[in-house]
């Protein structure tokens, strides 16, 4: 297809593209000067046209860069050199697409858009595709809840026609389609459990994953497993060392629920310590102008100076014992909201601390566990290596298992080295779920001390900002009467 941007460098779907597109393709041109001054949130983008303008968003070749408009229902990629639909899997609100004047030549690329649910208008003309002959009926077929193709209705002598051409081929590809959701779905549910296993510092902890880690990089494991009674005395071990694991994920999951229990707890108790000072501040407020109302409207209507002024001063004084009340309320809150947030510290730290304490016990275990099996390895080791000695070894042994047996220095490197590996794994599995559980600790703590201090921030400049108010309106009327 010969077209006038054919010896175009092609473009490519970048951000500069994205921001220049959304700037100039504003509903309004004050929403698009707003979002060049202030950025661009990709999010909040449902319209998009990436089509022919004065050459600037001509000759994409492929579409990619697209990822994060996870909101965009109408999308024109019109007039360019797109020859494969692809790279739009995030673009599940999508209502509207338009493809035309592209080099699309597979009736099967439009089977990628059977994904988006939501899409009932396409337009695909001016693409080599258009020219098949069974063009409208695979289309009709393919994408049921199409509404618009190529700017005509589709009509349902079409569809009907399609369903019956397609029926066994739709049936296949709805299989298909069932059994990878299906697939994705189980795929999800295992990511979202593990994330929950994260969240508690006990993922693969639920089976021989920190044993078979362990022997996963340790080179000496292989060669020593062929010394005599090895099987046995490894599967004894796996068993107890699995089971102890499998008793800390349980822990761990268990004390997870108890901290996040302990979380939530807090948080209501904090948010209905502030709802009560909200509702004494309001009602301090509402007292306040219903025993004023008017009172500024009489002033100003008074014959006497003298009474006005001295009705303005008791006036000044109760916007004062206003100004007071309401700050003596806020620091009780403050003081009743420091107190919850000690206990809840208090409660974190002990939490935590007997976490912690408890996986070390157990992870104690597991490091108890491999200095048996190392005093074990190396007793069989040492009798294995006097037996080859005293020519009295006849069991077969391969010939790199032999090379550790020149001497007791070397079987006894081997065998420490193995141990020393096994010992460092477990080390570090233990400091990396004290570490996650210290860490976690920490944080949720700066983050209700700094939670607490923005609402305190905030509530003394609601206050103050309320004062100035009735302050103001009071200066205003002195002026007034001054003028007077």
């Amino acid at each position: 297809m010969s077209r006038l941007y054919d010896t175009i460098e092609p473009n490519v779907i970048d951000e500069k593209m994205l921001q220049k597109a959304v700037e100039e393709q504003g509903p309004q041109e004050e929403l698009g000067q707003l979002a060049k001054r202030e950025g661009i949130d990709y999010k909040d983008v449902i319209e998009l046209q990436l089509d022919f303008r004065n050459l600037s968003f001509n000759n994409i070749e492929v579409i990619e860069g697209l990822e994060a408009l996870v909101k965009l229902q109408d999308l024109s990629l019109y007039n360019n050199r797109i020859s494969k639909i692809e790279n739009l899997d995030t673009l599940q609100e999508l209502q509207v697409f338009s493809i035309g004047n592209n080099n699309l030549t597979a009736l099967e690329n439009v089977v990628y858009l059977r994904k988006f649910k939501n899409l009932r208008t396409l337009n695909l003309t001016g693409n080599p595709v258009c020219e098949n002959e069974q063009y409208s009926m695979f289309i009709a077929a393919h994408l049921p809840d199409l509404v618009y193709l190529d700017f005509r209705l589709v009509d349902e002598n079409t569809r009907e026609l399609a369903d019956i051409k397609y029926q066994y081929v739709i049936d296949e590809l709805k299989q298909g389609e069932a059994q990878a959701l299906a697939k994705l779905v189980e795929e999800q549910a295992k990511q979202k459990e593990l994330e929950h296993h994260k969240a508690a510092y006990v993922e693969y902890l639920n089976g021989p994953f920190l044993f078979e880690s362990m022997y996963a990089e340790d080179t000496e494991a292989a060669r020593l497993a062929y010394l005599p009674g090895m099987a046995d005395l490894l599967e004894a071990y796996k068993s107890k060392f699995v089971l102890i694991c499998e008793n800390l994920f349980a822990y761990g999951l268990k004390e997870h629920e108890k901290r996040q229990a302990e979380v939530s707890t807090f948080y209501e108790c904090l948010q209905e310590a502030i709802q009560d000072s909200q509702k004494q501040g309001t009602k301090i407020i509402l007292d306040f102008e219903n025993d004023n109302q008017g009172l500024l409207d009489m002033i100003q209507n008074m014959s006497s100076f003298e009474i006005a002024e001295s009705k303005l001063v008791k006036y000044n004084e109760d916007i004062s014992q206003l100004s007071d009340t309401l700050m003596t309320l806020e620091m009780q809150t403050v003081d009743q909201l420091e107190e919850i947030i000690k206990d809840f510290e208090r409660n974190i730290a002990d939490q935590v601390s007997t976490f912690i304490e408890n996986v070390q016990g157990m992870m104690a275990q597991c490091r108890d566990l491999e200095n048996h099996h190392h005093e074990k390895l190396l007793e069989i080791a040492i009798n294995t290596l006097e037996k080859i000695v005293k020519s009295e070894f006849d069991e077969e042994m391969p010939d790199d298992v032999r090379l550790l047996f020149v001497d007791k220095d070397t079987i006894v490197n081997a065998v420490n080295a193995s141990h020393d590996i096994h010992l460092l794994k477990i080390d570090n599995r233990e400091d990396d779920i004290v570490t996650k559980a210290n860490s976690w600790s920490s944080s949720v703590i700066e983050e209700v001390h700094k939670n607490e201090l923005h609402r305190n921030r905030n509530r003394v400049r609601e206050i103050n900002q309320y004062i100035d108010h009735l302050q103001e309106e009071v200066d205003n009327m002195e002026s007034l009467e001054q003028m007077e």
